[in-house]
């Protein structure tokens, strides 16, 4: 999988890359996947919770990834990389075997529309929130503008899992190893 620098615009403490980012996304989308189902009577699709988290970056391995205040600086520039990503998502699809392709293109190519793709977006965006958390954390002041806004539209979520989250397992990425309990 192709590295990509995920904050090109400010400087990290630790850079991160596509993978970690991915993984983190996964594990916090698993997560709130469970504690909505588990907690507040949900019927979220696990697998497909995962597949959609596991592959959501996939389309960025042809686009690079465009840095968030360029992606949402406007509609016009929001919209067309969002269906240069839905090009580079087929593109990547067309390259499988047939027999692979439809079971590729649903991870690829999620329904927007769905709960699932939902729940990950969510996580993506508390991953970024925890990147912040993390680089303010060992001093980083360039994060602070970005710790403040990310940190306001995840405690906006009006879903009942992400509030479960953000109350009872977000705080402990605030925390010094040491601090745990």
């Amino acid at each position: 999988m192709k590295y990509i620098k995920r904050w090109s615009l400010m400087h990290s403490n630790r850079e991160e890359n596509d993978m970690e980012h991915t993984m983190e996304v996964t594990i916090i989308a698993h997560a709130l996947a469970l504690i909505g189902n588990k907690k507040f009577d949900k019927n979220y699709n696990i697998e497909c919770v995962l597949n959609y988290a596991l592959y959501h970056e996939c389309s960025e391995v042809i686009t690079g990834d465009l840095p968030t205040p360029v992606k949402y600086f406007n509609k016009d520039i929001n919209v067309a990389y969002k269906d240069l990503e839905t090009l580079a998502s087929k593109k990547l699809v067309a390259t499988l075997d047939e027999f692979l392709q439809e079971d590729y293109e649903k991870a690829l190519l999620p329904d927007k529309e769905s709960e699932e793709y939902k729940i990950v977006k969510c996580a993506d965006k508390i991953s970024a929130y925890i990147k912040c958390i993390d680089e303010v954390n060992v001093g980083n002041k360039e994060f602070k503008k970005a710790y403040n806004s990310i940190g306001k539209e995840v405690k906006s979520i009006d879903i009942p899992e992400v509030k479960y989250f953000i109350d009872n397992i977000l705080p402990s990425f605030t925390k010094s190893l040491d601090e745990l309990d």
